[in-house]
């Protein structure tokens, strides 16, 4: 009990002895142009503010009461699109998905196709059956990249109408 009362006692009167002044400095970046904000204990370094004692520690960022509100997209000054106009752009959409879609379903199938073709032939070298799974991994993964881009284009074209 008396050990723990000397600790205690030591570490009361050797805390104000690390008290220091802390110095909050904002630098510009002269390339960039960006403020870059630094804490240091250093009396001599320039531009530097000392910061009171009395504030209390955080490292969260405090909230700024003026708050701008967000320019609304309905403001007068966006520029309006007609009906029509909309319309013929959804079209022009729709026809580019259309034919994109029907590209890459072409692309799957000659994707498919190399795929069947090469998993008919073995090669002499491939005893280890391991060998023919990392020569076809190319071509499923081919077929796998196009089934995704056609499910892409799908929900695209599901989002359209």
């Amino acid at each position: 009990m008396p050990m723990k009362c000397v600790f205690v006692l030591a570490a009361a009167l050797i805390s104000p002895l690390a008290l220091a002044d802390v110095y909050k400095c904002v630098e510009t970046d002269p390339a960039t142009g960006q403020k870059r904000v630094t804490y240091t204990n250093a009396r001599d370094a320039k531009d530097c503010e000392r910061l009171s004692r009395d504030l209390p520690v955080s490292s969260v960022p405090g909230t700024s009461t003026s708050k701008v509100p967000a320019a609304s997209p309905s403001s007068g000054s966006f520029p309006k699109v007609s009906s029509d106009d909309q319309r013929a752009r959804d079209s022009d959409r729709r026809k580019l998905l259309e034919t994109e879609l029907a590209t890459e379903e072409a692309a799957l199938e000659a994707a498919r196709k190399a795929l069947e073709e090469a998993d008919a032939v073995r090669y002499g070298n491939e005893r280890n059956y391991q060998k023919k799974l990392d020569r076809m991994q190319p071509f499923q993964d081919a077929v796998a990249q196009h089934e995704r881009n056609i499910e892409a284009l799908r929900k695209e074209l599901s989002n359209l109408r």
